[in-house]
């Protein structure tokens, strides 16, 4: 379904096949075609396979064909990361180690291309962010090498918990829906993308259409593709809160050092007052979920409090980036801050403005005012 949408959305099948056989495999070969889920139109597309390539293989097999190919170092390490996780959750439910996993049904070359050419098709149409919207849980049982297993089947929930991944019951309150993700499709997606909705222009949309024709709902899946842009929503966060009176600043410098290394976004200080008016420092930090019970214990292990408090956090982002402005002391790195797309102000990066304030014998002041003005007159919209 992922090929799917990638090759509706506009990535040539010619290009994603191209990129497949520089991995040298025997066997596989996509065939893609129109068809229809419900009211929807899309591409449904499958990997046909001659009875060498329905032999099982090891992920480890997957991972040196990829590293053995000429596919790009992008689509190189996706893909390698994707194997790794979809090989760590099988571990998980084998409880064996990951050097040990057999993928099975997941070890033919289909899982290969599935996985590669995904990832070749969003390079193709040049996605640079990925975002997914909850997993449908889906319902039922299936049959597999191991047995019946419910859905979702365990590799798969192992892929959800290992992400933290925001699930779904099924679309329209359906009963029987079956599987809905597949382990290799929740690899991907797990790996690739963040949950949540970004503000965006819409483009393009590209359908993949699943095998099944469901009577209670379109069995497709949609890519979406545009510009984001405007300030990014974040639901995803979490503020930890301490109170501390008895801790130096060169120990709260060394707390914060920490904390920017364990994944914060943010870390600050303030000042309080605590019981019998004693001056105190409040420590607040910004970090995602995943992120937060390795700050909660870097804060216990390295401060003196007995406990902290937490709760989540929405915080709008506005989109940034990186570029060099040519200035009459040379090219200088600045932050540019978009909104709604469009350059409204830049901020010059300050070690390059130490350097040239040192280099010079100026005043940093004075480095920065004439910088940002030369950078304003060539990158703001």
């Amino acid at each position: 379904m992922i090929l799917g949408a990638v090759i509706d959305a506009g990535a040539p099948i010619e290009t994603i096949q191209a990129a497949l056989d520089t991995m040298k495999v025997r066997g596989a070969e996509l065939t893609c075609k129109e068809a229809q889920r419900g009211g929807m139109h899309g591409k449904l597309v499958d990997v046909e396979l001659d009875e060498r390539a329905k032999r099982p293989r090891a992920w480890q097999d997957f991972v040196r064909t990829v590293e053995e190919s000429d596919l790009s170092p992008n689509v190189k390490q996706r893909a390698t990361t994707v194997f790794e996780r979809l090989a760590e959750a099988e571990a998980r439910v084998h409880k064996t180690t990951i050097e040990g996993v057999h993928l099975r049904e997941l070890g033919t070359l289909d899982t290969l291309v599935d996985v590669v050419g995904g990832i070749v098709g969003l390079e193709t149409l040049g996605i640079e962010r990925l975002y997914s919207s909850p997993f449908p849980t889906g319902s039922g049982v299936i049959n597999s090498e191991h047995g019946v297993l419910p859905v979702p089947g365990p590799a798969t929930s192992a892929l959800f918990a290992m992400a933290s991944a925001p699930v779904i019951p099924a679309p329209g309150h359906a009963v029987e829906t079956g599987e809905m993700v597949t382990p290799t499709g929740a690899a991907i997606i797990t790996t690739l993308a963040t949950f949540r909705q970004p503000a965006m222009t819409l483009e393009t949309v590209g359908y993949g259409l699943g095998q099944r024709e469901s009577r209670d709902y379109p069995n497709v899946l949609a890519l979406w593709i545009g510009q984001e842009h405007g300030a990014s929503y974040n639901d995803d966060l979490t503020l930890i809160e301490t109170n501390v009176d008895d801790m130096t600043g060169e120990v709260l410098g060394f707390v914060q050092e920490r904390l920017f290394e364990a994944g914060a976004l943010d870390v600050w200080f303030t000042p309080i007052q605590m019981k019998k008016n004693r001056p105190a420092t409040m420590v607040s930090v910004i970090v995602s979920k995943a992120s937060e019970p390795d700050a909660i214990a870097l804060l216990m292990k390295e401060t003196t409090t007995l406990g902290v408090r937490t709760r989540p956090l929405t915080r709008y982002e506005a989109d940034r980036e990186v570029a060099e402005a040519d200035t009459q002391f040379g090219k200088v790195a600045v932050k540019v801050k978009r909104l709604e797309g469009m350059a409204v102000a830049v901020a010059p990066e300050y070690e390059d403005c130490r350097r040239i304030a040192m280099e010079q014998d100026l005043p940093l002041q004075t480095v920065y005012r004439l910088i940002a003005k030369d950078a304003e007159s060539q990158l703001l919209d």
